[in-house]
């Protein structure tokens, strides 16, 4: 006999999408295995997977049909042979399929199904990871940063210059699908986060019709990043995500700095470490430093010797403070001296003279 999807949920055959999904989570809880510890913990293994193998077909509308029609193993193996009237014959073997097996786990059959539904076709069904179906579920977001249904900083044109760059791949980071949001993340250079940059995004959005057909449409996105936007900064797109029958979902965009070869971040701070000779540390020294933004600084010391691991500031020359127009943090120049590996014994004699 198959499972009872609906009494693993506790939930009525006329169970809407709200209420499979507060039943999920209420099991999915109790039985989640990393609660339980020693001889419960098998059993605990397998009620949580069978609750997430209920919840997984009483939430798709093609799987809870066969499931109600034909039961758990017309839903995974085949469908029952028609009798002349083209109903299911409830008892009747299993149809045979090219290349598939009739009984098992035949999860590569594809089988018609169903005399309400003439001409569909679906192909058997494997459960998926139980864990991967908690986590969408349960997950408020990636990485912690999505936790709050209140809205992050809105997108707006930078007041510093910006760049358009070409179309940005929408999915070239982690992506994560929670009850409300589709969330990716945004890899995006220093360089574009101290001058500001346009990105545009391609999506792809999956609409589920009143028949119960996905259809698809694509749609640009624009994101204006602003000068002195930080990792993690969360810019929301209300109702561009997928539809599939609970309302569309939101689509969140995650700052997320990609790192540079010559400076370093440190809140609006910027870092950055000059090699000095020995000799330019003990007699002076002028180096060239060449901003984010393409401009150059001078900085010299010719009076005072520099010592290893010495800093200085130059105030306002570190990143933009987005919440502080026309401010800037400091630039920290840490220096590092690189010593001679060897030296003649004429140099250290001169060394000698002149250090004595």
């Amino acid at each position: 006999m198959g499972k009872d999807y609906y009494a693993l949920l506790d939930v009525p055959k006329t169970a809407n999408d709200d209420e499979l999904k507060k039943a999920y989570r209420k099991m999915a809880l109790k039985w989640h295995p990393d609660r339980h510890k020693g001889s419960d913990k098998e059993d605990s293994e397998k009620k949580f997977k069978d609750i997430s193998e209920a919840y997984e077909v009483l939430s798709d509308k093609q799987k809870r049909s066969i499931y109600d029609q034909f039961g758990e193993e017309a839903l995974k193996n085949g469908m029952p042979a028609p009798n002349s009237n083209g109903q299911g014959a409830g008892a009747s073997p299993f149809f045979n399929f090219p290349g598939g097996s009739t009984g098992g786990n035949g999860g590569a059959q594809t089988f018609t199904f169903s005399s309400n539904m003439p001409g569909s076709s679906f192909g058997g069904f494997t459960p998926s990871n139980p864990e991967d179906i908690f986590q969408q579920i349960f997950m408020d977001g990636f990485g912690g940063f999505m936790g709050s249904s209140s809205a992050g900083p809105k997108p707006g044109r930078p007041k510093a210059r910006s760049r358009t760059q070409d179309f940005s791949s929408f999915g070239t980071g982690p992506s994560v699908k929670s009850k409300e949001d589709i969330v990716r993340t945004l890899p995006v250079s220093l360089s574009d986060l101290y001058s500001g940059v346009t990105k545009k995004l391609k999506v792809t959005r999956n609409i589920l019709d009143q028949a119960g057909k996905i259809n698809q449409s694509q749609k640009i996105l624009q994101i204006d990043v602003k000068p002195g936007w930080k990792s993690g900064t969360k810019v929301r797109f209300s109702g561009e995500g997928d539809d599939l029958g609970n309302g569309p979902q939101d689509i969140v965009i995650l700052i997320e700095e990609k790192s540079d070869s010559v400076f370093k971040r440190d809140k609006d701070n910027l870092l950055i470490t000059l090699n000095l000779t020995l000799k330019e540390s003990l007699c002076g020294f002028k180096k060239t430093i060449t901003t984010l933004d393409n401009r150059t600084l001078d900085v010299e010391n010719l009076t005072n010797v520099v010592r290893p691991g010495q800093e200085s500031r130059i105030t306002g020359e570190g990143m933009p403070i987005s919440k502080v127009p026309n401010s800037k943090g400091d630039m920290i120049v840490t220096y590092n001296v690189e010593f001679p590996r060897s030296l003649s014994h004429d140099q250290k004699e001169k060394l000698r003279n002149v250090l004595n």
